[in-house]
């Protein structure tokens, strides 16, 4: 899309349905942000859901409708829906009775992404939301004044007025500036983005087979013009030589050129340090992260080698990431009961993602009590056998598991495997599992068998309401 064709698309009115979800809301923030028109729905907003959030989306600027379609109005609105979003949604029967453009969000984002001066895109599947965070972080310290589109509220960037920033609008113009996102490719979208840097963290199981993730991050790598791959995954390592040029970064691997210093490494509970190296240039920094666990650490290294790629000093980089304060939902500790049971909500849904968590928790003494809500019933297909080995293999004999159902809200989708399947796989493996189907009632029983020294880690995505319900179990306890 060329700069011209940008502007004029920035000048149309946008209806955004599902305005509340962890993708779309991001995107219509940086749209409102320059300057255009937005209005949305959402069936969470319908059922009541999370109504400090839809409050704060219309203290905004951002008009919001029931989801009947009553919402859009114009031909001249762009209607942006996943394509997940049915045919028989009120607001796409209404835009396709007046004739609106439809897009997806992956094709608007891309849009504004391509159309950036330097744009760098965090790829991979786990860890993008936080390599994001970081390196939206690392630029706006060094005076770079990014746009930023996340998945998940950066801590940085929150105050009373940005309760949910997930985005921040850079001072640039329309098109132009610095512009770092993360790409996903659970859906094949990636496909669409030319970044001046692209980041692959892992290349590991989640929504896609491993033979198409390897096409479709060999081909991200090939379409941008440096890459910043991580090399203590072999898997995006095999992928590397995809890109022009790449910088590599490694905690393990020797000849990565960002790595750390044999034995630097000090893990503590709410944070860890090393000491980092940039190998090319015989130069080394003291970095203190805010963060715990060594894929905090990795994270950290893929942030630095996407700030150098664009230019930013090596030690500026490092004294940034220092103060990287986190993200909502990823190993966010809710608080501790007066009787020192620690409850932490966690955004882990995949195995590489609860694995990292809970080796985290396992690094310090304490039992673990692992609740985990499946995002979905497909996603349990897809990837249940290997969570449930995950889980069996990473939690200790006196840990506990306890699943609910899959997080559901509407729609039509196979639920004939749920929670109690995940829960049998998970015995299969070993490791006992108990099973509520109301994840109240499992709350309930967490806090009855909870006891001082517990660490209470609350795990799944898709639902903004695992956050209130971590708290309702720390309320429990105290």
């Amino acid at each position: 899309m060329s700069e011209t064709d940008l502007s004029a698309l920035l000048k149309r009115p946008f209806f955004f349905c599902g305005i509340g979800g962890s993708g779309m809301l991001p995107l219509a923030c940086i749209l409102r942000g320059r300057g255009a028109a937005i209005a949305g729905s959402d069936r969470s907003f319908d059922q009541g859901r999370s109504p400090e959030k839809f409050a704060w989306i219309e203290r905004q600027g951002i008009t919001l409708f029931p989801q009947d379609g009553s919402g859009v109005t114009s031909g001249e609105q762009i209607l942006v829906a996943s394509a997940a979003i049915e045919d028989s949604v009120p607001e796409v029967r209404r835009a396709k009775e007046l004739g609106c453009e439809r897009m997806s969000r992956a094709e608007l984002l891309s849009a504004l992404f391509n159309g950036a001066d330097r744009s760098i895109a965090i790829g991979g599947t786990s860890g993008k939301s936080t390599v994001t965070g970081m390196t939206g972080w690392v630029l706006t310290q060094a005076g770079r004044d990014p746009t930023i589109m996340n998945g998940a509220v950066m801590k940085n960037f929150r105050s009373d007025d940005a309760l949910f920033a997930s985005a921040r609008v850079g001072g640039a113009r329309e098109t132009g500036g610095s512009f770092v996102s993360e790409v996903d490719e659970s859906d094949g979208s990636i496909a669409l983005y030319r970044p001046s840097v692209a980041v692959l963290l892992n290349v590991t199981l989640d929504h896609k087979g491993m033979d198409e993730l390897r096409v479709l991050f060999g081909d991200y790598l090939a379409a941008s013009q440096m890459a910043v791959v991580n090399a203590d995954d072999a898997e995006a390592l095999a992928l590397a030589g995809r890109a022009g040029a790449a910088i590599t970064y490694g905690i393990d691997a020797a000849d990565a050129r960002i790595g750390v210093a044999a034995g630097s490494i000090r893990e503590e509970a709410s944070g860890i340090s090393a000491t980092v190296l940039d190998r090319a240039e015989r130069r080394e920094a003291q970095l203190v992260l805010q963060v715990p666990g060594r894929h905090n650490l990795s994270n950290a290294l893929a942030a630095l080698g996407a700030a150098m790629a664009v230019g930013v000093d090596f030690d500026v980089a490092v004294k940034a990431l220092g103060g990287f304060t986190g993200l909502a939902r990823r190993f966010d500790i809710v608080g501790t009961s007066e009787s020192g049971i620690t409850v932490i909500d966690d955004f882990g849904h995949n195995p590489d993602k609860v694995r990292a968590t809970l080796r985290t928790l396992r690094a310090h003494p304490g039992r673990v009590i692992a609740f985990f809500q499946p995002h979905g019933y497909g996603p349990i297909r897809q990837m249940g056998r290997e969570l449930a080995q995950v889980l069996a293999e990473e939690l200790e004999d006196e840990d506990r598991v306890i699943l609910c159902d899959p997080a559901y809200f509407g729609g039509t989708v196979d639920r004939s495997i749920g929670g109690a399947d995940l829960a049998r796989w998970i015995a299969e493996a070993g490791k006992p599992a108990e099973h509520f189907a109301a994840r109240e009632d499992g709350g309930k029983h967490i806090a009855g068998i909870a006891r001082p020294g517990d660490r209470i880690v609350v795990m799944g995505a898709r639902d903004d309401t695992l956050s209130t319900f971590a708290r309702a179990i720390l309320d429990r306890l105290d």
